[in-house]
């Protein structure tokens, strides 16, 4: 059995923390349980244990003997996972456990997301704080919660309750790299309102068309893969339909959290029946095209029409044709890149979900940017575009981003010790990707000295996600390596 296996991988103490937390429903927005099991962790052990109106909590570990004037370290990783599955999978985030599985030299689930990010970040965090024969520093473990939608828990954080100077966030996600910056970040809320038309023509039949099979993944880490983004295509194939076939929309759903480029998207739309065919005949065209633009890139595009029940309503010509002109007018993907650091994105539009009701159409992006002008610019030019096309543009979850300080004293102790334990120098770098280091820092009175590291995490925010066994343990040595030589 997977599990067992799991359990005899080292380090054991690492993957038995994780362990326990893939069998505790942890999406982000259900955080109880398992912060109250962080909390008994904590207490179990005698530890001075606390947490904020927020939901974080915090664990003291008093400094080993030779170190107390050490300077304290914060150990920092979030705790909710993003809660992606493939169609069809029955597994309910809310109630399930994760059901993991080895592949060769990858810990993988079965068909969701795995949650190690950052659930394996919070298992060394759990190691370091449970061993007694470890030689550290005074030690703060600050487990976030909510970080994957809005960064609610270092927004909330009560930035008193940390008295440490250093920091080392453990949720980079690739081995060998060192991270002294992110991106900021801003969410953008898209809504049109209207009446449904309930005047469907009587010739007209109703199609459900699927588009499925994408790779998704990481909005901030994977958005310069040039992945499809579900959205985009389906629109794509939506214009032709209304503008060549008579086609009327009735729903859309597509994608499903801002955060991940979206995988899949499902329309309903009436056209006449006589035009039937040609619709059965423009979809598998449209695969087809899919698939060659996508080549090498994706490799499992899945597009497919069936006929449905008629629907009660659709939406109003000319809603439709705003939605459509403005989603195909939308960027999406890369914006620009930083100069600094060579093909790193410094800013990136994700065209993240779209979702119909009766009487509304919600659009939902995630705006990310290490520069807040640009961010802000973006922003800006998303809002003119919908504003064109009727709809109301409102502006929520903004977090800034974290500023690369090259002269950092715990940068260059970590370089240091890489070089020494492995005869190469680790790879530091600035990510796109939205750590919660800048919001923290902008919460404490003190000057904090941060790096995040981690273990190699691929397909993260994506069923996909996987982490890779040997880099768990090479990440955790060199952890307990920084906090010996700190003294």
């Amino acid at each position: 059995m997977a599990t067992a296996e799991i359990l005899g991988l080292n380090p054991q103490n690492v993957w038995k923390h994780f362990y326990s937390l893939t069998q505790i429903p942890r999406p982000t927005g259900q955080m109880d349980q398992v912060t109250r099991f962080i909390m008994d962790f904590g207490k179990l052990f005698n530890l001075e244990t606390k947490q904020d109106n927020a939901g974080n909590v915090l664990i003291r570990k008093p400094a080993t003997k030779g170190y107390e004037m050490a300077k304290t370290v914060i150990l920092q990783s979030h705790l909710d996972m993003v809660p992606q599955k493939n169609s069809g999978v029955p597994h309910d985030f809310t109630s399930d456990p994760i059901e993991t599985m080895i592949d060769g030299e990858w810990v993988k689930a079965h068909a969701t997301t795995l949650g190690a990010d950052n659930g394996i970040g919070c298992a060394m965090m759990m190691a370091v704080l449970e061993d007694p024969s470890l030689k550290h520093p005074a030690i703060e473990a600050l487990f976030t919660v909510d970080e994957e939608v809005g960064m609610d828990g270092a927004n909330g954080l009560d930035g008193n309750m940390l008295e440490g100077s250093l920091m080392l966030n453990l949720d980079t996600e690739e081995d060998g790299e060192l991270c002294i910056g992110c991106a900021g970040g801003k969410d953008v809320n898209i809504s049109f309102r209207f009446q449904a038309d309930r005047n469907i023509e009587k010739d007209d039949i109703a199609f459900k068309v699927s588009l499925k099979g994408l790779k998704g993944g990481h909005s901030g880490v994977q958005i310069n893969l040039g992945r499809a983004n579900a959205n985009k295509l389906m629109n794509r194939f939506l214009k032709d339909v209304v503008r060549n076939y008579e086609g009327r929309i009735a729903s859309i759903q597509g994608g499903s959290l801002r955060n991940a480029i979206p995988r899949e998207s499902f329309v309903v739309l009436t056209i006449p029946e006589q035009l039937s065919d040609d619709l059965i005949d423009l979809v598998g065209e449209y695969e087809a095209l899919f698939r060659e633009d996508f080549s090498g890139i994706e490799d499992g595009i899945s597009f497919k029409a069936e006929r449905t029940d008629l629907p009660k309503t659709i939406l109003p010509e000319e809603i439709q044709d705003d939605l459509i002109n403005a989603v195909e007018g939308c960027p999406n993907g890369v914006i620009s890149y930083l100069a600094d650091f060579p093909g790193v994105v410094e800013s990136s539009l994700n065209l993240a979900m779209i979702q119909t009701s009766e009487e509304s159409i919600e659009v939902k992006l995630l705006v990310r940017s290490s520069s807040e002008s640009r961010k802000n610019w973006v922003c800006s030019s998303v809002e003119s575009l919908f504003l064109l096309a009727g709809a109301k543009v409102e502006f929520d979850g903004d977090y800034p981003g974290w500023q690369p300080n090259v002269n950092s004293e715990l940068l260059r102790l970590m370089e240091r010790i890489y070089l020494e334990k492995y005869d190469q120098r680790p790879k530091v770098m600035v990510i796109h990707a939205g750590l919660e280091c800048g919001i923290i820092q902008s919460n404490v009175t003190q000057k904090l000295d941060i790096v995040s590291f981690g273990p190699t995490i691929t397909g993260a925010h994506s069923p996909d996600e996987a982490v890779k066994i040997d880099s768990v343990g090479k990440s955790y040595e060199y952890l307990l390596t920084i906090l010996e030589k700190m003294n």
